[in-house]
């Protein structure tokens, strides 16, 4: 069995493509499910990577909006246009 922690990045890329070749000829639906689950398991949202303050920050800009506390596009793209 292949040590990817040690591999190389040609092993890790090649024992994907062998894991993708096996895949794509499996007819197992208990097995698929079972990498189904998997795959679940281990996405992760961006909004659960995201630091509690800037989950915060994205909050009250929400609440902003929701009040009509917004400037308009063209507004913002000058006032911040030395910057982009």
């Amino acid at each position: 069995m292949l040590s990817l922690e040690k591999g190389s990045i040609m092993d890790i890329q090649t024992e994907k493509l062998r894991l993708i070749e096996w895949l794509a000829g499996l007819n197992d639906t208990e097995i698929l499910n079972e990498f189904i689950t998997l795959k679940k398991r281990k996405e992760v949202d961006w909004w659960d990577g995201i630091s509690a303050e800037e989950r915060s920050e994205i909050e009250e800009g929400l609440a902003q909006a929701d009040r009509g506390e917004v400037v308009p596009h063209e507004e913002a793209m000058e006032k911040y246009k030395k910057w982009l």
